[in-house]
C-alpha cells in the first residue's frame, strides 16, 4: 500500500496558515496589504480582545469584482504576478496569493466588496475553509473585511495565544509600521471602540512621527535625503541626544515594504558612531527607493527579509547620507525641566507643532574665513594661546598637541616652554612629552613659506575639483564660541554665549580631543614607532599565547612590534612615541584583549579600538581641578575638533540651557 499521498486541500491550508498567520497581527498584516495594494487611501481597523475576537479593516480601495471574489479564496490566487520573470520585478506588498485562503482556513470570514460606485457589492461568508454563502448586497466602493474567532477549529494554536494587551501590542506595532511607510494613506486603529492610532493621510511623514512615538520625538527628528544612480533615501533620523534601548525604532521601508535588514541596520549605526551611548538606538524612518530588479522580496515567508543584489553599495550610500545629515547639525542637547507628572500627548492634531522640514532643518552657521597657510599652521603653539590669558600654576592638562582640524606640530623648544611657563595645555602631565617632540620637526617649518604656499595652492585646486565634480560641499555648522565662566565640583565646565548657559563634560571633551588625534596618528603608526632600550614584557594564559601567536602581525599595523619571547611571555620591542605617557604597557595589554576577543579583525577596528583606548586614558578626569587658562585652551581645541558634541563612547559633551529655559525655571516668563 502507498505510504505517499497527497494532502486534502482543507489541510493543506490549515498547514499553509501555520506559516502565514501566526497571531492576530499576522491577519491585520497580510489585510493591511491587500488595502494598500488596492489603491485606499484611508484604511480603518477595528480589533475587539486583541483581534481574537473580531478584526475588521475596512478600507475605499479598488474592491473585488464580482465574478473574483470567490477565487480570491483560493489558494495562489493572486493579480499580482502573471509570469515567472514578474518575481523580479515585484511592485506590490502581496503576490503570492496564500493570505486569503490561510486566514479563512482557520476563522470566520465574512467579505463584503464592491469594485465601483454603482452601489452594487458582493458578499462572502467562509467558516473553517468552507464556503458558507455568496450572494449580492449594497455597499460603497471598497473592500471590508471580518475575521471573527480565529483559530476557532485550531485549539491547538490559540493555546499559544498570549494576553490580550500582548496580542495588542503587535497588532499595535504593525499599523505603526505601515503608517510610517505610507504617511498618503489615512489610518485608524480602534481596540473595543477606542482609538489608538489615527493620522491624517496628507502625506506628511514628521506627523505619522508625531502620531506614533509622540511629539517630543518629532521635535528631535532631522531630516534626510539623498540619491545616486541607483538609489533614493528620504526619511528622518533622531539627534543623539533622543534614544531608545532596543532597535524596535529603527524603520526602514523599501519601495513602500516595512523590512527587517541587519545590513542596514549597521550601516544606518555606523553613520552615529561614536554618537550614541553604549546600548542606545536611535528612532529612525528611511524610505528607500530602487528599480524593483535591484531587490528580491520573495525570501521570507513573511515578506518581512529581502535580499538587495548591490549590497555594499546600498549600505555605503545610507552610511554616507545619515553621516551628512548628522553633520550638518549642531547637536548640543538642551537641558529643558519638565513639569513633574506632564507627559507628551500623541495626539495627532498638532495645532502648536509645525512639521515642514524647513524648520526642523537648522540654519547652518558660516564657517570663519582661513586662509591655506592658517590650516596648515595650525593653532598647535599652546603656550602662545595660554601666556594671551597670562600666567598661571597648577596641573598641565593632557592635550595632544595637534587634532585633525589642526595636523602641525610644535617644535620641542614650544613645547617645553608651554610647560615652563604652566599656563597652556601641554602634551600630557609635565614633562611628558620632551622625548617625544625632541625627535620631531614640522615639515612645513622645515621648507619654510614657498613650501607652504605651494601647498597652499595645491589644495585650493584640489578643493576647486571637488566642487566641480560634486558641487559645492555641504556647510558644516561651527561649534559656538563660549566664554568660560567657571567650573563646577571639578568635573564640568561652565560657558555661556549670547544664546545662554553651556554645561561641558572635562573628561569627555578631553577624550573628543584626544580620540581624534589618536585616530589621525594611528593611520601611520609605523611611521612613529621607536625602539625600546629595555623592552616591556606581557604575560599570557597558554590558551591566548597560542591565539595571540597567529595574531601578532595586527600589533604591527597599530606601530607595535610585539614578539613572543618563550612561555606565555610576550615582549615589545617598539610603539609610536605619542601613546599615553606611562600608560604604554597597559593600552598595549588592552590591545591584545582586544585583538584575542575579536572573531575577525580588519584594519579600520584596530584603529578605532586603538585610538579609544588611547583617548581614555590620555585624557583628565572628573574631579580635577584646572586653571582658568587650562579650561579656555580646552574650549578651544575642543571647537576645533571635527565632531566636538560626543565623546567615543558616545556620551554627551555639552548641555545647552538657552536664555527662555532659564527665564522659565525661574519664573520670569509664565
Amino acid at each position: 500500500m502507498a505510504k505517499i499521498k497527497v494532502l486534502d486541500e482543507h489541510i493543506a491550508n490549515q498547514i499553509a496558515a501555520g506559516e502565514v498567520v501566526e497571531r492576530p497581527a499576522s491577519v491585520v498584516k497580510e489585510l493591511l496589504e491587500n488595502s494598500v495594494d488596492a489603491g485606499s487611501s484611508r484604511i480603518d481597523v477595528m480589533v475587539e480582545e486583541g483581534g481574537l475576537a473580531s478584526i475588521r479593516v475596512l478600507d475605499n480601495g479598488s474592491g473585488i469584482e464580482p465574478e473574483d471574489v470567490e477565487t480570491a479564496f483560493y489558494r495562489h490566487a493572486t493579480s499580482k504576478i502573471a509570469h515567472g520573470r514578474d518575481l523580479y520585478q515585484i511592485t506590490s506588498l502581496g503576490f503570492r496569493g496564500e493570505a486569503l485562503p490561510s486566514i479563512a482556513a482557520v476563522a470566520k470570514v465574512e467579505v463584503l466588496t464592491s469594485a465601483n460606485d454603482d452601489g452594487h457589492a458582493r458578499r462572502i461568508v467562509i467558516e473553517g475553509g468552507n464556503l458558507v454563502s455568496h450572494e449580492d448586497a449594497a455597499a460603497q466602493q471598497g473592500t471590508d473585511f471580518t475575521v471573527r474567532e480565529l483559530f476557532y477549529n485550531t485549539p491547538a494554536r490559540l493555546k499559544y495565544m498570549k494576553t490580550i494587551q500582548t496580542e495588542l501590542g503587535h497588532i499595535s506595532d504593525v499599523l505603526y509600521r505601515m503608517a510610517l511607510s505610507h504617511p498618503e494613506i489615512a489610518f485608524t486603529l480602534r481596540h473595543n471602540g477606542n482609538v489608538l492610532l489615527q493620522t491624517l493621510g496628507n502625506g506628511d511623514l514628521l506627523q505619522v512621527i508625531a502620531a506614533v512615538y509622540g511629539t517630543s520625538a518629532a521635535k528631535a527628528m532631522l531630516a534626510v535625503e539623498g540619491d545616486s544612480l541607483d538609489y533614493k533615501v528620504s526619511g528622518y533620523v533622531s539627534k543623539p541626544e533622543w534614544t531608545r534601548s532596543s532597535r524596535s525604532a529603527i524603520s526602514t521601508v523599501v519601495n513602500g515594504r516595512f523590512v527587517r535588514s541587519f545590513g542596514l541596520n549597521q550601516a544606518l549605526l555606523k553613520a552615529y558612531h561614536t554618537l550614541l551611548p553604549i546600548n542606545r538606538y536611535p528612532l529612525t524612518v528611511l524610505r528607500l527607493e530602487m528599480h524593483p530588479s535591484l531587490v528580491d522580496v520573495n525570501v521570507h515567508p513573511a515578506k518581512l527579509e529581502v535580499r538587495f543584489s548591490k549590497e555594499a553599495e546600498l549600505y555605503q550610500f545610507v552610511e554616507e547620507t545619515v553621516r551628512a545629515a548628522l553633520q550638518q547639525q549642531v547637536l548640543i542637547p538642551k537641558a529643558v525641566k519638565r513639569e513633574p507628572g506632564s507627559r507628551e500627548s500623541k495626539s495627532i492634531i498638532q495645532e502648536q507643532f509645525h512639521f515642514s522640514k524647513e524648520q526642523e532643518i537648522a540654519e547652518p552657521r558660516q564657517p570663519a574665513a582661513s586662509t591655506a597657510e592658517e590650516d596648515l599652521e595650525a593653532p598647535a603653539d599652546l603656550s602662545s594661546q595660554s601666556r594671551e590669558l597670562g600666567g598661571s600654576s597648577g596641573p598641565m592638562l593632557a592635550v595632544p598637541y595637534e587634532t585633525q582640524a589642526a595636523p602641525s606640530r610644535t617644535n620641542d623648544r614650544d613645547g617645553q616652554t608651554a610647560r615652563r611657563d604652566g599656563g597652556g595645555f601641554s602634551g600630557q602631565q609635565p614633562g611628558i612629552r620632551e622625548t617625544a617632540a625632541s625627535t620631531y620637526k614640522p615639515a612645513a617649518e622645515e621648507r619654510g613659506a614657498p613650501y607652504r604656499q605651494e601647498a597652499a595652492a595645491q589644495k585650493e585646486q584640489q578643493l576647486a575639483a571637488e566642487r566641480a565634480l560634486h558641487g559645492p560641499a555641504p556647510e558644516i555648522p561651527r561649534f559656538p564660541e563660549l566664554t568660560l565662566i567657571g567650573q563646577h565640583h571639578g568635573t564640568y565646565l561652565i560657558a555661556q554665549n549670547e544664546s545662554g548657559l553651556y554645561l561641558i563634560d572635562q573628561h569627555a571633551a578631553h577624550e573628543r580631543i584626544n580620540y581624534e588625534f589618536y585616530y589621525e596618528k594611528f593611520g601611520n603608526p609605523e611611521a612613529a614607532s621607536q625602539e625600546l632600550l629595555l623592552p616591556i614584557t606581557l604575560e599570557f594564559t597558554p590558551s591566548e599565547t597560542e591565539k595571540l601567536k597567529d595574531r601578532l602581525h595586527w600589533f604591527e599595523q597599530a606601530g607595535v612590534h610585539l614578539e613572543h619571547f618563550g612561555g606565555q611571555t610576550f615582549r615589545v620591542t617598539s610603539y609610536p612615541y605619542w601613546l599615553p605617557k606611562g600608560e604604554e604597557a597597559d593600552v598595549i595589554e588592552e590591545m591584545a584583549e582586544w585583538v584575542l576577543q575579536e572573531k575577525t579583525i580588519d584594519l579600520a577596528k584596530l584603529r578605532e579600538a586603538s585610538s579609544i583606548m588611547c583617548s581614555c586614558r590620555a585624557s583628565i578626569k572628573a574631579n580635577q581641578k584646572l586653571t582658568e587658562q587650562e579650561a579656555s585652551v580646552l574650549l578651544q581645541r575642543l571647537g576645533r575638533c571635527k565632531q566636538p558634541y560626543t565623546c567615543p563612547h558616545g556620551r554627551p559633551i555639552v548641555v545647552s540651557f538657552s536664555t527662555y529655559d532659564l527665564e522659565k525655571l525661574f519664573k520670569r516668563v509664565m
